[in-house]
């Protein structure tokens, strides 16, 4: 099969083309013929070496972990999914990734697509839409009338969590650029900052939640506008202990844990009309476009997600 695979650390332009020998599976697991799949932030991360104590893979690496495709081959103990079913998934995180045609996948890890769904939608939901998920509804408990800021609410986690804030009922303020504030505000957000222009630590207080995305600064000033026993959860870096107990505030880091019974909790809001998978820009499935695609991906100036479609 066609696969983008690394063979070293380094820059975008060790994203490599290659046949290799399609994956077979276990008895718990479905082969995904793969149509779409995205680039998340890990990608590039991995790719450069961030990640290596926490993620020691061997090479070659197939990055990539957001897929939607069709199963075309099951294991034995697999009962609820079929071959020939539209599916999207968070696989496991391993070298064996989702820039190749095909991928295996736990059962666990599945969810069933909507009629309406396409592919490139389903392919930008996974691993932002669960971050998002476990940051407000694991961690944070977020309810109703909960005030809840929301940092870089254009980005991939960033708009799945705007969304899903809203479906609880809180009131969600987002940090985003002065060209995307109708977007944001499209996506359900009460309050707009600039954070070019607009210090949101100096205009917000008594918030129950923040979603950090940024880490450093961004995040040390988000305590300020926390009420005491409020929550913060970071995707970026984890938090300083000593900032969090100066400001008794609860403080976490999240690394995600892919659940395929939370994937379907989000394709049923999907098909309720409470949630949009935004699709930003698109390429193809070539190792020249990966390489653009992980270099807009580190701008972090993407809108929504971005997308590689194989089929």
């Amino acid at each position: 099969m066609k696969a983008i695979v690394i063979d070293q650390y380094g820059e975008k332009n060790v994203l490599t083309e290659r046949e290799v020998e399609k994956p077979s599976i276990q008895e718990d697991q479905v082969l995904v013929e793969i149509h779409a799949t995205s680039i998340n932030p890990i990608d590039w991360k991995v790719r450069a070496g961030y990640l290596k104590d926490m993620l020691p893979f061997e090479f070659p690496i197939i990055l990539g972990w957001d897929a939607a495709g069709i199963i075309v081959e099951k294991g034995s103990n697999v009962t609820n999914f079929e071959i020939g079913e539209r599916v999207f998934t968070r696989p496991a995180t391993t070298n064996q990734g989702t820039y190749a045609e095909y991928v295996p996948v736990d059962e666990n890890l599945l969810a069933k697509m909507p009629a309406s769904m396409s592919f490139e939608e389903a392919a930008a939901i996974p691993l932002a839409g669960l971050t998002a998920w476990q940051c407000l509804v694991d961690f944070a408990g977020v309810k109703k009338d909960d005030k809840v800021l929301i940092h870089a609410g254009a980005g991939g986690v960033g708009n799945f969590a705007i969304q899903i804030a809203k479906s609880l009922g809180a009131y969600v303020t987002t940090t985003a650029s002065e060209k995307n504030e109708e977007f944001v505000k499209s996506l359900g957000a009460d309050r707009v900052i600039n954070y070019k222009t607009e210090d949101f630590s100096e205009m917000l207080e008594d918030y129950d939640f923040v979603l950090d995305s940024m880490g450093g600064e961004v995040q040390s000033n988000s305590y300020k506008v926390l009420k005491p026993k409020g929550k913060l959860v970071s995707i970026a870096q984890p938090p300083n202990e000593e900032e969090a107990k100066q400001y008794d505030v609860e403080a976490a880091f999240l690394w995600l844990d892919p659940k395929g019974e939370q994937l379907q909790k989000l394709a049923d809001m999907y098909d309720a009309g409470e949630l949009k998978a935004i699709v930003g820009e698109t390429f193809a499935f070539t190792e020249e476009s990966l390489q653009e695609a992980h270099a807009l991906s580190e701008t972090h100036h993407a809108r929504g997600k971005i997308v590689i479609t194989l089929k």
